[in-house]
């Protein structure tokens, strides 16, 4: 009798997600990118040892760089240690670059990096453009947020079953 087929791994694993970024700023578009790393740093990634909180990219010379993403050196390593924050660069399509660079260039726009995952075996970025948000914004979310919760909350509890 032949084993059972193991079940399929998934086809993206996400490693760490940037929360901040959805209270921090309208999302105005998202697009997918490729990050040209180190084999020690893949590695480091995939045991999660990365921080994405303080990171952002920039448009640089017709090059996306992905600055601030601090990568912790990887344990077992025998190659000399690398800057764990190095400026990593994007690897996007030509059209996509010019099109972030004018895209950026607008006042109040950033780019944001909102998840770091693997898709195939390959450590990739998603990236969001994104316009700053003011404070009032931020309370207006929040009181959007609690006024929905609220409302779930009343919804479930009628609609539970008294036994």
């Amino acid at each position: 009798m032949a084993p059972a087929p193991s079940p399929a791994r998934p086809a993206v694993k996400t490693m760490a997600t940037h929360r901040k970024a959805f209270r921090d700023y309208h999302i105005l578009e998202k697009i997918e990118a490729g990050i040209e790393l180190r084999g020690a740093e893949v590695k480091s990634i995939r045991e999660g040892r990365f921080s994405l909180t303080e990171s952002h990219a920039l448009v640089d010379g017709g090059q996306v760089m992905l600055m601030g993403l601090h990568v912790q050196p990887f344990t077992c390593s025998r190659v000399e240690e690398h800057d764990p924050l190095r400026p990593k660069r994007l690897l996007l399509h030509r059209r996509e670059i010019d099109r972030l660079a004018g895209q950026t260039a607008v006042k109040g726009c950033a780019l944001i990096p909102l998840r770091v995952y693997f898709k195939k075996g390959l450590v990739k970025v998603e990236l969001a453009l994104g316009k700053g948000k003011q404070s009032e914004d931020k309370r207006e979310t929040l009181k959007r947020r609690t006024a929905e919760r609220e409302a779930e909350r009343a919804i479930a509890s009628r609609t539970r079953r008294r036994g």
